[in-house]
């Protein structure tokens, strides 16, 4: 029984945590503009960014419901995609706020095992 709370518990944060952070992203939202020029992604790409955040987020619910894997594919992409923004902090040196990408990255894989064991 608590290994399927910890399962809901996670899964359901990443989503949440994760379709929260595309909409800076959608709008976009002075702090995400800044970031995004101090680690140099253009701002032409923050709506593609936002709309993979956001189909993450929906897989994993999606998984939740029954589609286990399009759960786990959203799982293994996010999972890359954080992988990818860390890079990106990490290429450009920036290293006062990577903590974020890398919560996100630590919850979108905890999200994957969590699916790929239940």
């Amino acid at each position: 029984m608590s290994i399927d709370i910890a399962y809901l518990l996670v899964i359901v944060t990443t989503a949440i945590l994760t379709a929260g952070i595309a909409v800076p992203d959608l709008i976009p939202a002075g702090f995400v503009l800044a970031n995004s020029a101090r680690v140099g992604v253009p701002r032409s790409w923050l709506p593609t960014l936002a709309t993979l955040k956001l189909a993450g987020a929906g897989g994993l619910v999606v998984g939740l419901l029954g589609l286990k894997a399009l759960g786990i594919a959203a799982a293994i992409g996010l999972t890359g995609y954080f992988v990818g923004a860390v890079i990106v902090h990490v290429r450009a040196r920036v290293f006062a706020n990577i903590a974020f990408p890398g919560g996100y990255l630590v919850l979108s894989a905890a999200s994957l095992v969590l699916m790929l064991r239940h």
